[in-house]
């Protein structure tokens, strides 16, 4: 299997959500009400950013006031800063489309669970301060991002903001976030001194024989019964029904094998599974370099949390399982169901978001129990 391929980076940058779009019934001021607004929301895309196109749709309709823009599904508000395509693969266990989402304009904003939106500079800060906890990740500073020029800056978020891939990578390959080799095994950091060592390490090009880091952002659901139908998933009321996972998985050269996605899953929930990767490495970390000076300890936490994530920890209050009871009902990345042994190399490297992070939602079965994943 080739390490990256073309045609799966062109397929996720050209997958869309069909959306049907509601107008809150309060903020309805004519009769008979709007009819709804059919949309195609880009997966990598943020909801806000389908604001000005919604919104001129309903304008006719609203009540006077100041925007105050959010959305949810099914009464749960949905956080703006996740791209759209991995709330849909989250929230929706069984694909509905289109996927029927409520717009509010006017008051009612959850204030306790999602950070205001000021329109698409919030998002745009949100996906740099992203990328620069990518970067981060994976180099061990964020000087390529925080170096790059305004008129780089502004055409990557262009390219961005318009699906337009080749833009994307003519600025993006500058940065020097990859690819991932494919006779790698990936680790998870697991403890604060391995967190410490990896920040401190000095990022080589992969195939150095240095570790390289992968960025991951997994969102674990537990849907209960191993259902045959996905339809009868419970549905998701409260983000503390997801366990939100902010953890960097650690790469190194090893002989004789890779690290499957399953694999690669279960190291990453220590909490849930029993599980060490089959090549085991018992050599110890050892920094040699200091962390990099021109980066204060304030500009670090800047660049490794996004606008919401600054007001919640990295792991949510969730439903979770007893240790070596619940099983794996399927991993979802980018609307795909993954097979269990694809290459996990393969999977970061072709089907990661374009702020570097690799999102992947994973779909448990097993008895629940109310516990707080560390």
């Amino acid at each position: 299997m080739e390490m990256c391929s073309d045609e799966a980076v062109k397929y996720v940058w050209e997958g869309a959500i069909p959306l049907q779009i509601h107008l809150h019934e309060s903020e309805v001021t004519t009769l008979p009400p709007p009819s709804p607004i059919l949309i195609l929301g880009p997966r990598l895309g943020y909801l806000p950013l389908l604001v000005p196109i919604i919104k001129a749709h309903f304008s006719s309709t609203l009540p006077p006031g100041t925007d105050t823009v959010w959305f949810d599904y099914k009464g749960l508000p949905l956080k703006w800063s996740i791209p759209t395509g991995v709330l849909f693969d989250l929230l929706c266990a069984e694909p509905e489309r289109p996927w029927n989402l409520t717009v509010h304009f006017r008051g009612g904003h959850p204030g306790d669970i999602l950070s205001p939106c000021e329109g698409e500079d919030s998002v745009k800060w949100s996906y740099i301060n992203s990328l620069k906890e990518a970067a981060y990740i994976i180099n061990g500073n964020c000087k390529n991002v925080m170096n790059m020029s305004q008129a780089d800056q502004y055409d990557l978020w262009q390219s961005v903001l318009k699906g337009n891939l080749d833009g994307y990578i003519k600025i993006s390959s500058r940065l020097k976030l990859g690819p991932f080799r494919d006779d790698s095994l990936v680790r998870p950091a697991s403890s604060p001194a391995q967190h410490q060592q990896q920040a401190t390490a000095e990022h080589e090009p992969t195939g150095s024989g240095k570790p390289c880091r992968i960025p991951v952002r997994l969102y674990v659901r537990n849907i209960g019964d191993d259902l045959d139908d996905l339809e009868d998933a419970p549905i998701i009321d409260s983000w503390e029904r997801i366990s939100y996972i902010n953890r960097p998985f650690e790469i190194h050269k090893e002989e004789g094998g890779y690290l499957t996605l399953e694999q690669a899953v279960k190291s990453l929930l220590p909490e849930i599974f029993d599980f060490k990767p089959p090549f085991e490495d018992t050599r110890e970390l050892k920094s040699k370099e200091s962390p990099d000076s021109s980066l204060t300890d304030a500009e670090i936490v800047d660049t490794s949390k996004s606008v919401e994530e600054e007001q919640a920890s990295s792991v949510a209050e969730s439903e979770v399982h007893p240790p070596n009871r619940l099983k794996i009902k399927l991993i979802r990345v980018q609307g795909i169901e993954l097979e269990s042994d694809i290459p996990f190399y393969w999977v970061a490297n072709n089907l990661k978001s374009t702020e570097f992070f690799l999102h992947m939602c994973v779909f448990l079965t097993g008895p629940t129990k109310h516990a707080k994943m560390r």
